[in-house]
């Protein structure tokens, strides 16, 4: 989308004096109504979230560099594996997305600000409570609930204390998350400024609009199953207690409606980051703009269809299996569109490999790994033979690391000029790449073998011949972590003593952000709304 804008739109920055509804301070963060301000602050609660799973992973990979127990006991293991699972997921990459949604989407359509400003402060406040709840669960008799993060029946019943508190924490990230959705669907469809039609926007603000759809559409389902797992352990239900007349298999079957989407809930807008960033440093538009955005039309209707592929093994009729199994193949067709015109804009680019360029390509090949070896999930015998293997940890993390996580940090550098006003550092961005990407690569790529050869996940324990693999994980993990230690030095030093940003740092950017804000963006974005020609 090349926009031209005239000039009635521009900018004006305010005094200081109307700004953040008159407060200072805390107070200022706690009472703000403010597009950016909440995102800031999504933004770092999703990166505290994210070093609190980090640690718990590297306590897990710690008791997993030899055979034999050594550092914790098995129960306590099992609450880490549960508790990483959900923190990461719930509390580090969907609030990051959203992050980048609330400092983005008013900007690149030209709104002033999102359409419920009260309820967007609500939805990240949420958050915080949501957070305490689940960690405070480790410090309830009995510990936090050690039944994985999938929060399987009929372990859940018969859970402590800690299970509750993770139950009514799931309930507030889902208010939270619903109440974000509605807001975003809202101010994209009402909100965009004269002469920009759907099909003239973002590709992020596109892959925003159906991820909130998503949202709305599976989060109660996840409320509904937490909810029934609360009746059947307090009230004498039993939808999941097979004593009681009931089925674990059905809990199953309702976590996956949501958890199948979830999945895309968290790829959608890490897409959209990645169309924002290749065609910048590609320094030529997207290739094929509207297959861009009926392939994610695809994959979110597709995605609805396709939950039972994680439950091959449940003793699914064979009908059953080959309708999931098929339905599963076919989303990897508009999958593959997107990676054809990712690939294709940069065919012919002049191309520049600034960090968020290399993020995006580290993205490109490592999401393309992972969408391979979810392909070979799809398929029953094959996944017969590795469920609940280390192959299966494998591919699930290089679909969320590889690609949430890396999409997100693409998009970090290339929006960190026009949110502070500063240029990171070129030089360490880049250590940031590599040392990410090796690190990255060490943890995860040698647990397809690990898998293959029929190492179980969520085990504390394991028989000598799976050593060698899980050392070189468990390093791989210790370089991971200290590696985002960099990341954080890398925000802070820019955003204290960074040189300052031009308005247009990326030549080939060209949504209205780039053409037609300062930087730093001003606290008050688009008072009129530019005019498109």
């Amino acid at each position: 989308m090349s926009a031209v804008l005239d000039t009635h739109g521009q900018a004006h920055e305010h005094g200081h004096h109307d700004q953040h509804g008159g407060y200072g301070g805390v107070m200022r963060w706690i009472t703000t109504t403010n597009h950016k301000d909440i995102g800031t602050m999504y933004l770092w609660f999703s990166f505290i979230m994210f070093i609190v799973g980090g640690v718990m992973a590297l306590v897990i990979r710690s008791e997993l560099f030899t055979p034999g127990l050594q550092i914790v006991n098995p129960e306590f293991f099992n609450q880490l594996t549960t508790m990483h699972g959900l923190v990461m997921i719930f509390g580090a990459i969907m609030p990051a997305f959203v992050g980048f949604a609330n400092w983005l989407i008013p900007m690149q359509i030209g709104a002033p600000d999102m359409a419920f400003a009260r309820m967007n402060n609500w939805s990240f406040w949420l958050l915080p409570f949501a957070a305490s709840l689940l960690m405070i669960s480790f410090f309830t008799p009995g510990g936090a609930p050690g039944v994985g993060w999938t929060m399987y029946a009929p372990l859940t019943v018969q859970q402590g204390m800690g299970m509750d508190f993770t139950i009514f924490a799931v309930h507030l990230l889902g208010m939270s998350s619903i109440m974000g959705s509605i807001n975003i669907i809202t101010t994209i469809l009402n909100m965009r400024a004269p002469g920009m039609t759907l099909m003239k926007m973002p590709m992020f603000c596109w892959t925003w609009l159906i991820t909130a759809y998503l949202l709305v559409a599976v989060m109660p389902v996840l409320a509904g199953a937490v909810t029934m797992t609360l009746t059947d352990r307090h009230f004498g239900t039993s939808f999941f207690n097979a004593a009681g007349g009931g089925d674990p298999v059905l809990y199953q079957h309702i976590f996956w409606f949501f958890g199948h989407p979830e999945v895309y809930i968290i790829a959608l807008p890490a897409f959209g980051v990645i169309s924002q960033v290749i065609p910048a440093f590609s320094r030529k538009p997207l290739f094929g703009y509207a297959s861009m955005v009926y392939a994610t039309s695809a994959i979110a209707i597709l995605s609805f269809i396709v939950w039972a592929h994680h439950m091959y093994t449940t003793g699914m009729p064979v009908t059953g299996q080959l309708f999931f199994m098929y339905a599963t193949t076919l989303i990897a067709i508009p999958t593959g569109v997107k990676v054809f015109n990712w690939v294709a804009t940069m065919w012919k680019g002049s191309l520049s490999f600034e960090t968020p360029m290399l993020f995006a390509i580290g993205f490109l090949l490592m999401f393309t790994l992972g969408g391979f070896s979810g392909l070979i999930l799809s398929l029953v015998p094959i996944d017969i033979q590795l469920q609940d293997t280390y192959y299966v940890v494998a591919h699930f993390h290089y679909v969320m690391v590889a690609a949430a996580l890396f999409s997100a940090f693409a998009g970090i550098y290339f929006w960190l000029p026009k949110w502070t006003g500063k240029m990171y550092d070129e030089t360490l961005g880049k250590w940031h790449f590599w040392l990410s990407t090796i690190f990255f690569n060490m943890i995860f790529f040698v647990q397809h073998f690990l898998g293959l050869a029929g190492m179980p996940r969520r085990v504390p324990d394991y028989p000598l011949q799976f050593e060698t693999w899980n050392r070189i994980s468990t390093v791989g993990a210790f370089g991971f972590g200290l590696t985002q230690l960099l990341f954080l030095y890398i925000v802070v030093k820019t955003i204290r003593s960074g040189e300052k940003a031009p308005d247009k740092p990326w030549e080939g950017a060209d949504s209205l952000e780039w053409t037609h804000l300062p930087s730093p963006a001003p606290y008050h974005s688009f008072e009129t709304p530019p005019v498109l020609k």
